[in-house]
């Protein structure tokens, strides 16, 4: 077992002795004779606890005190004196000492009060690892979802969030860019600080320099007074340019400038202006397809493109659906002060056959669709939006056609002819079909597993 460390900082060589001798079978002690000495211990070895005389010689231990508490982990320090009086223990107080003892010294009463200090020191540590883990899954809480994709990407986002690297979000739209940018910054140490958000698509490109970098009296027509934009807005905290893809050459450039000397200018204005903003950028296309094609910059992408994250489809993390729907048929019960109701098992079908292609987005708001339109017991097929509704006709109608082709696969086999598997085919072509590919949503269809279609593929391919 590790022994906690202790720091003993004392001009006289036989007081730094003798507390040592009394403390070492308990902790693990560093002695120092001045204030330098102490500095580099408390750098190198990060003690749990600092006893430290008042006086140093020509020194004193108030400084000892300042700099323990502007460590990135501060030790508890107590405070040595032979001058016991109210003045010094208030001084001390002040600057950070978790108590002071008198000299002469007695061991009995060091001891006591470094265990108390100790004990102290070990209640701070477990509330900050509990805080620590609090934050983490209350920054990704907004997030759902258990299929590994899900699992990767939280693990990527409490490793990336504590750095400054710049962050691109990529991912089709309604998959939750947005949310994972909050998680980002929730989880960044300064989420005390502003998350500012932009949608780069939103405005025309003389806006939206004006709305990112701010513009002095006069810079355009219409510009009646000074702006203050969005970077300076979020100064200590994180910007969010969402839709990155969409902004034009001009403010590109601005902005490759700002990613490269972390400052501003103003329209209208050359005056730099220095800021401290973590940036994360979304895109629901592919900024290295938009480099290839001329229309975004290759140097900005790489000062964007630091850390990549991939956001997976709805249609690929299928077996999240019924977690997210029961998550957002709980938000919206509340919210319309309506009864929780389970979705039929019609209904839980459809959403797991459907492919999704507004992904998270679309099922919250089908969800929202079904609690205020259900006026039965559970949420039924008909309370859900047409779209859902035609994916459950389509569905039955395979599977129809499947018990069908089966049926007429009998009836052939016995009749000894030789082509078995049209009918079957035919239905694994139109699952496909409408499953737009997705071999796992056609297998839904079908009412097979994956590995079944898989299987049937390769033994008939499909023509």
């Amino acid at each position: 077992m590790k022994l906690p460390i202790l720091l003993i900082v004392d001009d006289e060589k036989p007081t730094r002795d003798a507390l040592r001798m009394g403390f070492q079978d308990d902790y693990e002690v560093y002695t120092a004779a001045n204030l330098t000495q102490a500095m580099t211990l408390m750098k190198e070895e990060s003690p749990d606890l600092i006893l430290t005389d008042l006086r140093l010689g020509g020194e004193s231990g108030m400084d000892v005190l300042k700099a323990a508490a502007a460590l990135p982990q501060p030790p508890l320090s107590i405070m040595m004196t032979a001058y016991g009086s109210v003045d010094v223990a208030v001084e001390a107080m002040k600057q950070g000492a978790y108590d002071f003892v008198t000299k002469p010294l007695n061991l009995d009463e060091v001891e006591l009060v470094l265990k108390r200090a100790l004990h102290t020191r070990q209640l701070e540590n477990a509330n900050h690892e509990l805080t620590t883990r609090i934050q983490a899954d209350a920054g990704i809480e907004k997030l759902i979802g258990r299929t590994p994709a899900m699992e990767n990407l939280y693990s990527i986002i409490k490793q990336v969030a504590p750095g400054k690297a710049t962050v691109l979000i990529e991912g089709e739209s309604g998959t939750g860019k947005e949310l994972v940018a909050q998680a980002l910054h929730s989880l960044s140490g300064r989420p005390e600080h502003k998350f500012v958000v932009v949608n780069c698509a939103a405005l025309s490109p003389q806006l939206l320099e004006s709305e990112l970098f701010g513009h002095e009296k006069g810079a355009f027509t219409g510009a009646i007074n000074r702006r203050i934009g969005r970077f300076e807005q979020a100064d200590g905290g994180t910007i969010f340019l969402d839709e990155i893809g969409e902004i034009d050459p001009s403010t590109q450039v601005r902005l490759l400038r700002v990613l490269s000397e972390r400052t501003i200018e103003r329209v209208g204005s050359n005056t730099p202006i220095q800021v401290n903003v973590r940036v994360l950028a979304a895109t629901n296309k592919s900024l290295a397809n938009l480099v290839e094609k001329g229309t975004f910059r290759e140097d900005l992408f790489f000062r964007l493109n630091v850390v990549h994250i991939q956001m997976p489809p709805l249609r690929e993390r299928i077996d999240d659906i019924p977690i997210l729907a029961s998550s957002f048929l709980k938000e919206f019960a509340k919210e319309n002060n309506r009864e929780i109701k389970p979705l039929s098992t019609e209904a839980l079908h459809a959403i797991l056959s459907y492919s999704w292609p507004g992904n998270v987005r679309e099922l919250r708001t089908a969800m929202e669709h079904g609690v205020i339109m259900s006026n039965s017991a559970k949420i039924e097929l008909a309370h859900l939006p047409r779209g859902l509704q035609n994916t459950e006709i389509v569905s039955t109608k395979l599977k129809n056609t499947q018990n069908n082709a089966q049926n007429t696969k009998i009836e052939l086999a016995e009749m000894g002819c030789l082509n078995l598997d049209l009918l079957e085919r035919t239905a694994i072509e139109k699952a496909l079909c409408v499953a737009k590919g997705n071999k796992t949503v056609a297998a839904g269809l079908l009412g097979i597993s994956r590995r079944t279609l898989q299987r049937k593929l390769q033994s008939s391919p499909l023509t």
